[in-house]
């Protein structure tokens, strides 16, 4: 019986990382290949095809990074593989979902994972890891889901994954959605349809850049007033609450929304901006009023990452559009 095509690629991260002679702390310095040989139960599930596109803690990825990964990643399926894994840091892990999510465009499967412990720590949970996730890119009912973090053997959706703790192997959840599925007994099971996904085209325009702040007790608007002068092309700021600013905040946002994109989220971790209950300035009735889109259910961080996406495509103007839908 003629086995599935797996492309595996390697970027880094923590799942990649052991002590080094001479040095303190662990560093990146596993290849894709030698994460193989820690997962003998692999070569029994598919024909594996792997390959270290770099050797990065994830803090270091960009998007020049992931448009390549994107670009390895077409390349893989165009030649025959049917699922597709990506192993990381878990630092940026759920801003690279959401990112190539945003840009992944065919049926097969993409999965990401990593780790919580480095490889020489008792306990070094990547290579069970990497088993679940191989087996969810190989599982028919992830096809059309498209992007997803497997972590701790759960299944979460590139759109509503968060990293939610600094250090603990359950570092990863879908607040307010929950994962997609779980992996039980070996295999995918998935607790919940695909949602409907649209995707953008990759970005012709690569070198703006949009600023993200977050709104704290007590701080001037300094930054926010420099941004243009700065140099960015948008910004995006973590608020208050349901999305709210001070009073000078709101101040210098209604004086930025006709030069540049102005996204408002939440700083709290989960829950939704509000739109039409607080009034007060700085509250977002005044907000919308002043220009500034709420991001909705969206974080600051992946909505950060979709106006970049829009802008680079010269679809900025589709902004409202998608904060919707997402």
């Amino acid at each position: 019986m003629t086995k599935p095509v797996l492309a595996i690629a390697a970027l880094g991260g923590t799942v990649s990382m052991q002590a080094q002679a001479g040095q303190k702390g662990v560093m990146p310095s596993l290849t894709g290949e030698a994460l193989l040989a820690a997962v003998p139960g692999l070569s029994a599930l598919a024909d594996v095809r792997a390959e270290t596109l770099c050797l990065h803690p994830s803090a270091s990825l960009d998007f020049d990074d992931l448009l390549h990964l994107l670009e390895w990643a077409n390349r893989q399926v165009d030649a025959g593989a049917q699922g597709v894994v990506v192993t990381q840091g878990t630092d940026s892990m759920d801003e690279t979902a959401f990112f190539l999510d945003l840009l992944w465009e065919k049926n097969v499967p993409v999965v990401i994972t990593g780790a919580m412990r480095a490889a020489t720590q008792p306990g070094a949970d990547g290579p069970a890891n990497l088993l679940a996730a191989t087996r969810v890119a190989l599982d028919e009912g992830s096809r059309g889901r498209g992007v997803q973090v497997v972590m701790n053997d759960q299944i979460h959706s590139a759109r509503y994954v968060s990293k939610c703790d600094s250090l603990a192997v359950h570092a990863f959840a879908s607040p307010l959605f929950g994962p997609q599925g779980l992996i039980i007994e070996g295999r995918a099971v998935y607790l919940k349809a695909p949602h409907a996904r649209l995707t953008l085209p990759a970005p012709v325009l690569r070198s703006h850049q949009i600023a993200l702040l977050e709104a704290t007790l007590g701080d001037a608007p300094l930054i926010l007033e420099r941004i243009v002068d700065l140099g960015y092309s948008g910004v995006v700021i973590a608020g208050f609450g349901a999305g709210h600013v001070s009073r000078e905040w709101a101040q210098v946002i209604g004086r930025l929304t006709g030069t540049l994109p102005v996204i408002v989220g939440t700083r709290t971790g989960s829950g939704s901006t509000a739109r039409e209950t607080y009034g007060f300035e700085g509250g977002e009735l005044d907000l919308i009023a002043k220009g500034a889109r709420m991001s909705g259910l969206l974080s600051a961080r992946k909505a950060r990452i979709l106006l970049w996406l829009l802008m680079g495509s010269g679809r900025e103007d589709e902004l409202e559009h998608w904060l919707a839908m997402i």
